[in-house]
This record gives structure tokens, sequence and C-alpha cells, in this order.
């Protein structure tokens, strides 16, 4: 189990989901006011905006909290919206990497919180720019391996909408992986296709990564993972670390 392209497969295979839906709503709330807020209200000139309603009506998210998220972020309506995108970066058990991208009102708390959960899982929060050097910023397209009959048709695909290269490691979809700021241009190519992605993000890719074999050190990692995830300022956590499944399963 290597890193971020690995954790979401942990996820699934320990159920780590969130409790209430209204948890997952408030997460992608807040990176639509963000979106907003950043670049404007209208979805057709803001890809990033445009994105994030994509990612809440995947959710069924409702289109009244969406339309709300959108106006409190680009500040339409009555009620003022301070939220913020802060990347914070730390060191986990064995030694780690990890990047928290969040999104808050309230630093102090959040990064309080972070903290806490570090030092519980013998981790320790940095300092910016600690870790962020070992990952590389990347677009990502994820297409359901059912869209496909065999791999030449993802590699004809891959090739005429002008993306870098293709990760076959997460269980259920195939990454598409464009350079950050061509990710738009490739996504739009692939729905001239017909093919229809189950998410595009920009995401943080590690660059090298780090066996983890000790199996108590493999399971403070997926509890620090898991906690991390669980906060409400959370939109993602990226990691490098390893994990061999016989560490992960130890008893």
């Amino acid at each position: 189990m290597s890193g971020h392209s690995k954790w979401a497969q942990i996820k699934r295979k320990k159920a780590v989901t969130d409790a209430k839906r209204g948890a997952v709503f408030s997460k992608i709330s807040k990176e639509i006011m963000v979106a907003a807020r950043l670049a404007g209200p209208d979805p057709a000139s803001n890809f990033r905006l445009r994105f994030a309603i994509e990612k809440a009506k995947t959710n069924l998210m409702p289109q009244n909290n969406i339309q709300r998220a959108i106006e409190k972020g680009a500040g339409l309506d009555s009620v003022s919206s301070h939220i913020e995108e802060v990347i914070y970066e730390g060191y986990g058990p064995g030694g780690t990497a990890i990047l928290v991208l969040c999104t808050t009102d309230n630093r102090n708390r959040t990064v309080a919180d972070l903290r806490s959960y570090f030092s519980k899982y013998h981790g320790k929060l940095a300092e910016s720019g600690a870790v962020s050097w070992m990952f590389a910023k990347r677009g990502e397209i994820k297409i359901s391996k059912s869209a496909f009959d065999n791999q030449d048709q993802i590699y004809e695909l891959v090739i005429e909408a002008g993306a870098e290269d293709i990760d076959f490691s997460d269980e259920e979809c195939t990454v598409i992986i464009t350079k950050p700021d061509e990710l738009e241009k490739v996504q739009k190519n692939i729905l001239t296709k017909n093919i229809k992605p189950v998410e595009t993000q920009l995401s943080y890719h590690p660059k090298e990564h780090i066996e983890i074999t000790d199996p108590d050190c493999a399971k403070n990692i997926v509890k620090l993972l898991e906690i991390i995830e669980e906060h409400d300022d959370v939109q993602e956590v990226y990691s490098n670390f390893d994990i061999k499944e016989e560490a992960l399963n130890a008893n």
C-alpha cells in the first residue's frame, strides 16, 4: 500500500466513511466557497469551481446547498465568509511525509487540532516547506475501469487527449495524469470522446516512497490519516508511505 494512490483503497477495506452525509457536504461547501472567492461565481469561467460542483453533484449534494456556497464564497449574500485554503505539512510515524490540504475559517483552531493528532500518533507537525518538496503537483482525471474494454483504448485516449501518463494502481478507477495547468484542457478532450470522468482534481503525488514494515508503525500511520481526514476543515491528505499487506494486517 503506497501513499495517496493507495490510501483510498485502505479506507475502502477498513470501511472508513464519514459518519454523516452532512460532513461530506460541509467539506465540499468549503471547497466551493474557496473556488468562488478566488475566481468568481461563474463555473463556465472558473474551472476549479466547476470541478467542485461536479464533485458536489456526484455526492448528491442538493442544488440549493451548492448555490448558497457559491454565493457565500463570492460575497453575493448577506453572510460574510472568510474561508481560506491552507496546506499543512508534517512527519508521520516512521518518518513519512504528510501534506494536509484544508479549507478553514480559523487557522488557529485547525493547526491546534492537527498538532494534537500528529502528537497522539507519534508524528510531528512541521514548518511550511519541510516536506512539500517531496511531492509533485499534478492533474488527475479518474475514469471508471468499466469504461474501457482493454488497455489499448486507454493508451489511445491518453495520447489523443494530450495527457502525460496513466496510473493503474487504483482498484476501481484508471487515473489519467496531466500537467497542473493542462488539466482543464485534457478533461475537455476526454469529454469529446463521450467519456465522463468519475472525478477531476489537482493532486500531490509523492516523488519517492518510504517502506513501512513495522506493524505498529503501519497501524499508527493509518490511524493518523483517518483522524486527520475526519476533521471538518480537511479536504485531502497525501503521504509517501508504502505499507505491505502483511504489516497492515498483522495482529
